[in-house]
Order: structure tokens, then C-alpha cells, then sequence
């Protein structure tokens, strides 16, 4: 008699309503997918066993004229040789401008700036990070409908947290291109949080310090009972193992007095670089040797000397620590554990500074370089309902604030940073001017005061507007953050129920550093920004006070003396004068008299409409 089955806890007993789900890690360095199989998640190795695939692609043309192309360990094993046709690190390119890549002149790569984003020109032609990036998750997806011997339902991508907008829909966008299905970005932290919360049955306020090839994340989460709540997030979007290479590498060249040439010389000793990086994290000291065009590098160099280069580096990942704990109020010693995810955490120097930062040695129980793609493999268990009865509750944050302009330039937060997401919050606006009959909506993203110095996200016009006296008609404007962080926004006019909106969909344009700065700049400007604000304020409600006085004398200046008119005109132009000085007390007490000099007038205007209301009907008609 044949045996039963039983299916797990948790999961369907029909074996054929199991959708298969992985998780993606698209690192900088590195990549990995893991999936949940027999309860557990762990990551999927390729046909030699090996679970990571490095984030390199190389293009060739054979000589037949055909495309080819080689990814992960065999093209890495070019990078030096075909250094140009090799694109490494490509997550750094993702969403940005050639303005906006600090390091572009040491890169062997020959970029062309796209209105969109940077790309690079190879024997192929000019790629995309977008479709670099998605050759990659394709063979992860291949990978992945190998081990299951089935197609995708779908997978979760981790993204940095510190990933804005825009690169949040490039990595959606090379996602379609491999042919899968996104069933949510989920900010890498989060991820490691989600697999170490799961796996050690940890519970209370951690700090998950992730540094990996390219990017540089802090969050603080609070775990509880399967509740994993983003308390506050921040990083740095360009700080990465990438850049303790370059030191390195620089540091060799000097210490060598030679120089790196040519593109090929450049890759080469970045290479060495990296591998002297990594034995250094394992012994006291190493050589850095390699062949370069003008002659043989070869450089002793020691543990201390890379953790002399790497201070600056780390010192700045610490500074947005501090500024991360400052968001949630807490200090180092209340937070219970450190939690290190990716590769460059291995570094004994980035282990002790965080440890002497809180206190108390990290945790470094899980494999930093698995432990994101093993979250997201959790995350993607759960979406496609195969744990129906899991527990597991996920609340990430926004890391910047969401708002508009407004009059005088100025930003109205309607979502604040830290908030969590997804989430939907709304807020009434009004018109400045009299029978104005269109809104010009400008979104922004940012925690400055002033819109110049906030991020543009999208401008779109609602119109149909009623017309009415200035601040009669309402406006409500309705921000909506889905999962992966991706924004819409709506206006409706309440009376006519006229309506516009917008699904943002950047062009990838950034600003260097963009992020990491509106955060640094929030702090030190606040003071600043606040009394500017304040003029700002100021000076929009001295233009409405002019602009209702113009058109009430347009009207009704016939009630009004010679003298008297005079008078108004003169308060009038003081108004002016003071807007231009910058004065805000004096601005106010000029606000204050053309108000109190007009009392007058608008007595007068409001009996002259009440007797034109009233002429010519009796008084039981009133």
C-alpha cells in the first residue's frame, strides 16, 4: 500500500498551487537568488556549485558579426584583459548622469551621456545599466528555472534604501526586460533584517549596517514577533567597497611612483586591488602585484596601512549612523545588536569601528554576502501565498519627504521622511489670485525649506478650476506610495470635482550624492532655512494683500478721497520696498498697516454693496 502525503506546515497540500518565488540580491559586486525550499530558505547554486554570480558582464562580437556575450565568472576573468567591454559595478551607473559619477574619469569605460542616463560603448554597441543589469537577472532567472525545472511566478528585488525614485523604476525596468515579474522592490537592510529576525528569533531595536560594493546602508528596525518596523533609514549612495579599491589602488601607484595608463591599466590594478583587499581581511599583510603597460606593480602592503586609508570611508558611514539614531532618538546602547551585511563588512577595520561605535562587537552570525537574498527569498515565499498563515509584517519607511511647491517657492511636506510605507496622506490647498481657473502642480522630494534645493520629481497642470476669489476654492492633492516606493499623485477641486494626476515615471536624471547630501544639508541649514521660510511667508502674503487692494481700488476707488488714495498708494509702496530689503519685522508691521489703512475703505464698499443689493426692493422683500 502506498504511502500518503502530508504537506508542511503552512503550505498548500496541493503541490500544484505552489508558485514558485525567489529572492534576487542585484549587488554591485555580486549577485544571488534563494528561494524557500523545504521550509527554509537558501540560495541556489550554479551547475559547479557555486551560489554567487558576479555582477560583470562582457560583450564580444564574433567574426561572423554576431553578438556574444559573457556573464558573471567568465567575464570577471576578462575584466582586465577586455577591460572596456567589461562592465563591472554597474549598480552605480543605475539612474545617474555623467555629471553625476564623481569617479567617471578613473573608470576604463567610454561613456556617452543618454538624455535618460549615462550608458557605455562597447564592440556591441552602447548598453544601458538598465540592460546590463538585466542581462544579469536573466541568468539568475535561468538559474533559478533550472534547479525548479518550472517557470517564475515572480521574484523580490532588493534595492539599497537609499535608492531614490529613479533608480528604484530603472530596476524595475531591467527586471521586464529578464523577463520576470516584480512582486515588490524591498529595500536590502530589510531584507538582511527579515532573514536574521526569522533565523535567530531576535527581538528588539537593531541597527543593520550594510555596506556593500557599491552603496551604503543604515537602518534601525525594531523586531518583534514577526513584526519587522522600519524605524529610520539612511546611507550613502555612493560609498562602497568600490572606493576602499581605489584607495588601494592609488596607494599602490604611489607608493610604487608609477601611474596607470591606459584603460586596461586602470582595470588591472583595481583588480589586484580588490584581491589584496580581501587577503588583507585574513592576514597582517599582502602584496599587491600586477602587469601594467609602463612596467611590474609590486607593493607590500599591511592590515594597519589599509586601515589607515579606509578611516576617512568608514568615518563617513559612521556619520550616517549618528544622523540615523538622531532620527529615532535612541543612543548606541540601546540598541540590542549590530547586524553587518555585505562583502566589505569582512574588513577587520569596518568590524572594530562599528563595534567601538556601539559598543559591543556585531553580529556576523550569517553569511553577509547571502544574508539579503535569503530576506528577500522569505518576502517572496510570502507574496506568492505559499505561507498563507505566516506571520511575517513588513513596514518599511520613506527616506525622503515627499511635498509640493508652493507661493514663494517654498515646500509643504504632505509625507515627512521615516514615514512608513506604503502609505496615502492628502492635504486641501487653495488659488492665489481671483478667478484663477488652473493649478500648476510641482512635485518635489526633499527636507530643505526651499524648492530650488529639493529634487524635481514631476509637474503636471489641473485645470477646469471654477472661477472664484482667491482662497475659495479647495484643492485636495493626494500622495500615494505603493510598496516598492514608487509614487502617484492626484489634485481634485472639491466643488467641481475636476481632476488631474500623475504616476511618477522619472527620466533617471540624479544629482551626485544627491540623497546623502538633502539629509546633511536638512541639519545644518535648518535654522537658515526656517528664517527664510519665514520671509518667504511673509512676502507671499504682502503680494496677496497688494494684489486684493489693486483690484479693490480697480473697483470701488471712486469712494475713496484724493487724500486718502494717497495714503493707500503709500502703504502700498512701502510694502514693496520692504519685500526688496529683506526686512521681515519691518515687512510685517508694513502688512499690518496696509490693513489697518484700508478698514476704512472696506467699510465703505461693503455698505456701497449691501445699498446695491437692496435698491429698488421693499422691505418685506429683504
Amino acid at each position: 500500500m502506498a504511502l500518503l502525503q502530508i504537506s508542511e506546515p503552512g503550505q498548500s497540500p496541493d503541490p500544484h498551487q505552489r508558485r514558485i518565488a525567489v529572492g534576487i540580491d542585484l549587488g554591485t559586486t555580486h549577485s544571488l537568488v534563494a528561494a524557500v525550499r523545504n521550509g527554509s530558505a537558501e540560495c541556489l547554486p550554479d551547475e559547479q556549485g557555486r551560489v554567487i554570480l558576479p555582477s560583470a558582464v562582457r560583450y564580444m562580437v564574433d567574426e561572423r558579426g554576431q553578438t556574444r556575450r559573457h556573464i558573471g565568472f567568465e567575464a570577471l576573468a576578462a575584466q582586465a584583459e577586455d577591460s572596456q567591454n567589461t562592465i563591472v559595478s554597474v549598480k552605480r551607473f543605475m539612474g545617474r548622469r555623467l555629471a553625476d559619477l564623481p569617479d567617471a574619469g578613473r573608470l576604463p569605460y567610454q561613456f556617452e551621456d543618454q538624455p535618460g542616463m549615462v550608458a557605455v560603448k562597447t564592440v556591441a554597441g552602447v548598453k544601458s545599466p538598465v540592460e546590463v543589469s538585466a542581462e544579469i537577472l536573466a541568468s539568475l532567472r535561468q538559474r533559478a528555472e533550472d534547479t525548479f525545472n518550472d517557470d517564475l511566478f515572480g521574484a523580490v528585488i532588493t534595492v539599497p534604501a537609499y535608492f531614490d525614485d529613479a533608480q528604484r523604476q530603472a530596476t524595475k525596468d531591467a527586471a521586464q526586460m529578464a523577463g520576470l515579474n516584480v512582486l515588490r522592490l524591498l529595500n536590502e537592510p530589510t531584507a538582511a533584517a527579515i532573514a536574521y529576525g526569522l533565523d535567530n528569533g531576535a527581538e528588539g531595536l537593531y541597527a543593520i549596517y550594510d555596506l556593500g560594493g557599491g552603496t551604503f546602508d543604515i537602518s534601525l528596525l525594531q523586531l518583534s514577533r514577526g513584526v519587522f518596523e522600519v524605524v529610520a533609514t539612511g546611507g550613502d549612495s555612493a560609498l562602497g567597497g568600490d572606493d576602499f579599491d581605489h584607495l588601494l589602488a592609488d596607494a599602490a601607484l604611489a607608493d610604487a611612483k608609477m601611474e596607470a595608463v591606459t584603460p586596461q591599466d586602470k582595470r588591472t590594478v583595481l583588480v589586484a586591488a580588490r584581491r589584496t583587499k580581501e587577503k588583507l581581511s585574513t592576514d597582517g599583510s599582502a602584496h599587491l602585484s600586477c602587469a601594467l603597460s609602463t612596467g611590474m606593480l609590486s607593493v607590500k602592503l599591511t592590515r594597519e596601512r589599509l586601515a589607515e586609508l579606509a578611516k576617512p570611508l568608514i568615518d563617513k558611514s559612521l556619520a550616517s549612523v549618528k544622523r540615523v539614531l538622531r532620527d529615532a532618538k535612541v543612543k548606541p546602547d540601546e540598541v540590542k545588536g549590530v547586524v553587518m551585511v555585505g562583502g566589505s563588512t569582512r574588513m577587520p577595520a569596518v568590524r572594530d569601528a562599528v563595534g567601538a561605535f556601539f559598543g559591543q562587537p556585531p553580529l556576523t552570525d550569517l553569511n553577509p554576502d547571502e544574508v539579503v537574498a535569503l530576506g528577500a527569498a522569505i518576502q517572496a515565499n510570502q507574496l506568492a501565498g505559499n505561507n498563507a498563515q505566516g506571520e511575517l509584517l513588513l513596514l518599511d519607511v520613506l527616506p525622503l519627504s515627499l511635498g509640493l511647491e508652493t507661493m514663494g517657492g517654498l515646500v509643504e511636506r504632505i509625507i515627512p521622511r521615516n514615514t512608513p510605507i506604503p502609505c496615502a496622506l492628502a492635504q486641501d490647498f487653495t488659488t492665489f489670485k481671483d478667478g484663477q481657473t488652473a493649478l500648476a502642480v510641482h512635485v518635489v522630494q526633499g527636507e530643505r525649506e526651499q524648492v530650488e534645493f529639493c529634487r524635481s520629481l514631476a509637474r503636471f497642470e489641473l485645470r477646469g478650476i471654477p472661477p472664484m476669489a482667491a482662497g475659495a476654492a479647495r484643492i485636495r492633492v493626494s500622495f500615494q506610495v505603493d510598496a516598492d516606493g514608487l509614487l502617484s499623485v492626484s489634485a481634485k477641486e472639491q466643488l467641481s470635482g475636476v481632476e488631474a494626476s500623475v504616476v511618477i515615471k522619472p527620466s533617471y536624471g540624479l544629482t551626485d550624492d544627491q540623497v546623502a547630501h538633502m539629509l546633511r544639508e536638512g541639519f545644518t541649514t535648518a535654522a537658515a532655512d526656517m528664517k527664510d521660510r519665514a520671509l518667504r511667508e511673509a512676502r507671499v502674503e504682502a503680494e496677496r494683500m497688494l494684489e486684493a487692494t489693486r483690484t479693490a481700488l480697480a473697483a470701488d476707488g471712486d469712494l475713496l478721497s484724493a487724500e486718502d488714495r494717497t495714503r493707500i498708494d503709500g502703504l502700498m509702496a512701502q510694502i514693496g520696498q520692504r519685500c526688496d530689503r529683506g526686512d521681515i519685522t519691518a515687512l510685517e508691521a508694513s502688512i499690518k498697516a496696509l490693513a489697518d489703512g484700508t478698514e476704512a475703505f472696506a467699510a465703505e464698499r461693503m455698505n456701497r454693496s449691501i445699498r446695491q443689493a437692496l435698491a429698488g426692493r421693499k422691505l418685506d422683500q429683504v
